[in-house]
């Protein structure tokens, strides 16, 4: 089957930012399913940028520079506007064009939430809807709208650049897998991820990452130790089994409060999550209650109802191939887990645990997420399919990866996410890559601290290893 051509629905007028970026915004329409072109249409949001620049004398001919498409993390959440991107600051100097590319159901690409997902029909038709966000349907949007923009370009510069991060590295190794003939080069930081580990196998390497950023929590923090149980205890006492009312209409239970710890795995994460902490322990101890700003800024952490596709699809992102399910595999996995035993039914509460402290979760989603946000609630039963499916097609080539020709830089970090120890093994499987590992850089070190980021890929990129 030829691939599909995105058709190219609006383009703006270029205009100026801050930072010297001269800015477009373009508007394409895709297939739904990619096998069907002729079928259901969605519509994808995307912003270029280029440095710019004003020549004494104007050029007559309209440069066209090589694009550089950003691979956003998540899945769920859109891509950041060109001044607020650290790839503006650091890769466009080299003479790329930047393309800041929504991926489907984020930002302004057909956004996914409880209203426009029910569009589609009921939970089944939802489910079926949402197949086509994985991945390897994000890689055809990709090729779809490189072809389009890149029709009348010379041979020579029709392939691009990619530059993914944490999820955007999964999209890259799916991109390397089946579409290779359209990259020229690819960098991805943070985002090696196992080709053939299911959700289970995975999450039985994540929690081990985890219980270390709860005893490194703890030892900075030795108080949290007794004030998370008495924060914790006072949820049971104050809310019941159904959790204290949250001001959007979520419920703050004791398990998701454990959630907080997802930020362990970023840059202050540790100092932030203390922050709740002392804040909700201040309430208490002043007013025996928590207070709207302290439950507001409760129900906002995390992003859950703001980015369904984050929960809806986290776990059937690590399903790599037909027969393999999540069925809520982080939960499965925590349960048999000493530390995690507020996740099993019988769990008797904080005073159980005695002197010993009280674990967070980190990047897990579990069912008790859709019966405690508001928005998740709407979506409980689509969730419940999606957990439950095992037909995914698959998401890597490792044969392919095996002979791979493109140009790969990667980085890979002291990661809470995206094990260390399981990305050298797909390092390994990945012909000609080359990685900058490091135990001093978070996950969010693309955001953080960019400057070394960029320092050691470019170095990898333009420099020998001898």
């Amino acid at each position: 089957m030829a691939p599909v051509v995105a058709r190219l629905v609006s383009k703006t007028k270029p205009y100026l930012v801050p930072g010297k970026l001269l800015v477009k915004e373009l508007w394409f329409e895709v297939p739904l399913d990619h096998s069907k072109p002729e079928g259901q249409t969605i519509r994808l949001f995307a912003r270029s940028a280029v440095k710019y620049e004003r020549p004494i004398v104007e050029p007559d001919e309209v440069v066209q520079r090589p694009y550089l498409l950003f691979l956003q993390g998540g899945p769920g959440h859109g891509t950041p506007a060109p001044q607020d991107s650290t790839l503006s600051k650091h890769m466009l100097d080299r003479g790329y064009e930047l393309l800041l590319l929504d991926q489907r159901g984020t930002g302004l690409s057909c956004p996914i939430s409880a209203h426009t997902l029910a569009r589609a029909g009921g939970p089944q038709a939802q489910a079926d809807y949402l197949k086509h966000f994985r991945a390897d349907t994000l890689v055809r949007d990709s090729e779809a709208v490189r072809l389009c923009l890149t029709r009348d370009f010379p041979p020579e510069k029709k392939k691009w650049s990619t530059f993914g991060q944490s999820f955007g590295g999964m999209t890259t190794l799916t991109y390397l897998s089946f579409a290779p003939e359209g990259l020229r080069e690819c960098f991805i930081t943070g985002g090696l991820a196992a080709l053939d580990k299911g959700p289970e196998e995975v999450y039985q390497v994540t929690y081990q990452r985890v219980m270390e950023r709860n005893r490194a929590y703890y030892g900075k923090f030795p108080q949290d130790v007794q004030a998370v149980k008495e924060v914790a205890e006072k949820i049971r006492e104050l809310g019941g089994e159904q959790g204290v009312a949250l001001p959007a209409g979520g419920f703050l239970t004791v398990r998701r409060l454990m959630t907080l710890g997802l930020h362990f795995g970023m840059d202050g994460g540790l100092d932030a999550v203390h922050g709740v902490i002392i804040r909700m322990k201040a309430d208490l101890d002043q007013f025996g209650v928590f207070s709207r700003a302290t439950l507001n800024a409760l129900e906002q952490d995390g992003g859950w109802d703001v980015a369904p596709i984050y929960t809806l699809l986290h776990e059937p992102c690590w399903c790599y191939g037909p027969g393999v399910a999540g069925r809520w595999a982080a939960e499965r996995v925590g349960r048999g887990i000493e530390e995690y035993k507020w996740l099993r039914d019988d769990w008797s509460g904080p005073a159980s645990l005695g002197d010993q402290p009280l674990y967070f979760s980190g990047e897990m989603i579990f069912p008790f997420h859709f019966e405690t946000c508001s928005e998740l609630v709407k979506m409980k039963e689509t969730a419940h399919i999606l957990a439950n499916y095992d037909e995914w097609p698959p998401l890597y080539d490792i044969e392919q990866l095996g002979k791979n020709e493109v140009p790969v830089y990667a980085a890979s970090y002291n990661d809470m996410y995206v094990d260390a120890g399981l990305a050298r093994v797909t390092a390994s499987r990945i012909k000609g890559i080359k990685v900058f590992e490091t135990n001093v850089l978070f996950h969010s070190a693309l955001r953080t601290k960019p400057d070394e980021v960029f320092r050691e890929l470019l170095a990898l990129r333009d420099d020998t290893i001898d």
